[in-house]
């Protein structure tokens, strides 16, 4: 099989045998995930633009942004 072959139905088992496999093989605990955040093209274009002419990364003035806004609402509650 290739790296780009998309098995079809047939190739597919009715049901997966798990008998042998190991719970909590690749669990690591304590471990951190930062999620992606996906924005609007149109967005990510102007922040982008904005973070290009300030010399930081995107994701940096997307955090500061977001840390305003959450200081702003935590101040109308």
């Amino acid at each position: 099989m290739s790296a780009t072959h998309i098995p079809s139905d047939d190739e597919i088992p009715a049901e997966i045998d798990f008998a042998r496999g190991t719970r909590g093989q690749f669990h690591q605990p304590g471990v951190r995930l930062n999620l992606p955040v996906y924005l609007d093209e149109d967005i990510q274009r102007y922040l982008s633009d904005i973070a290009s002419k300030k010399g930081v990364p995107l994701s940096e003035l997307a955090n500061d942004l977001l840390k305003k806004e959450i200081a702003i609402l935590a101040t109308l509650k």
